[in-house]
């Protein structure tokens, strides 16, 4: 087994800004090693979001290749790609995207039903999004709505959904943008154990300083290239 679990070769994302071309991801190479903390960093603009969206599959770039595992993600059919990033990818973003509608238990139970190649039943699935909230030391906030959620309680929320698939990866975006210091703490803590426990490649995307020191690998973004 490789120790690369994610890499991109040559990577570019161009927008069209009516005549103008926006390049806002320019020929990046890089790998992720497996089990690793990886924390890309730079200054807002920089394309760090958009370069994590195409490592995720979300976006597809202009140029170049991503592979996750031995696969070139983007040379999967749209399906299939959506499979294998909800079977092997946890997401986690600043702004949580909790549906407000649905408790806290059925927020983590919504990727266990995308694509429900397992096969599992609903209780099944239920006890999986059960044991994810535990892992985050939420189990007795399973049957409250967003709206009675705290923000640190609202991002473990969304920590718990990412995990509940069990993913090789998880990518995070800004996970502690929104939070206090005290509770950019528990998220800090949060990461570092699923890490140590489940051995999950870790790639946060930060302008917390605190959050990048701990990371093994820094990766240092400006104006879309490495910098």
């Amino acid at each position: 087994m490789s120790d690369i679990m994610l890499s991109c070769r040559g990577v570019s994302k161009v927008y069209k800004m009516g005549a103008k071309d926006l390049c806002a991801v320019d020929g990046v190479t890089l790998d992720i090693k497996r089990g690793g903390f990886t924390a890309i960093v730079g200054p807002s603009g920089a394309g760090k979001s958009t370069l994590m969206h195409i490592l995720g599959g979300l976006d597809r770039p202009t140029s170049g290749s991503v592979t996750l595992g031995d696969e070139d993600i983007y040379a999967l059919s749209d399906t299939r790609r959506a499979r294998a990033r909800n079977a092997r990818i946890g997401f986690v973003f600043q702004f949580y995207h909790l549906l407000p509608v649905y408790t806290a238990l059925e927020n983590v139970m919504l990727p266990t039903s995308i694509l429900n190649e397992r096969r599992m039943t609903s209780d099944e699935r239920r006890k999986l999004a059960l044991n994810a909230l535990k892992s985050v030391g939420l189990e007795e906030r399973a049957g409250h709505l967003p709206s009675e959620l705290s923000g640190g309680e609202s991002q473990r929320v969304a920590i718990a959904r990412a995990l509940v698939n069990s993913p090789d990866i998880l990518l995070c975006d800004e996970p502690t943008g929104n939070l206090d210091s005290n509770n950019s703490l528990a998220i800090y803590d949060i990461l570092s154990d699923i890490r140590a426990r489940k051995n999950t490649t870790l790639v946060i995307v930060s302008h917390d300083e605190k959050l990048a020191s701990r990371a093994t690998e820094v990766i240092c973004i400006k104006d879309g290239r490495l910098a």
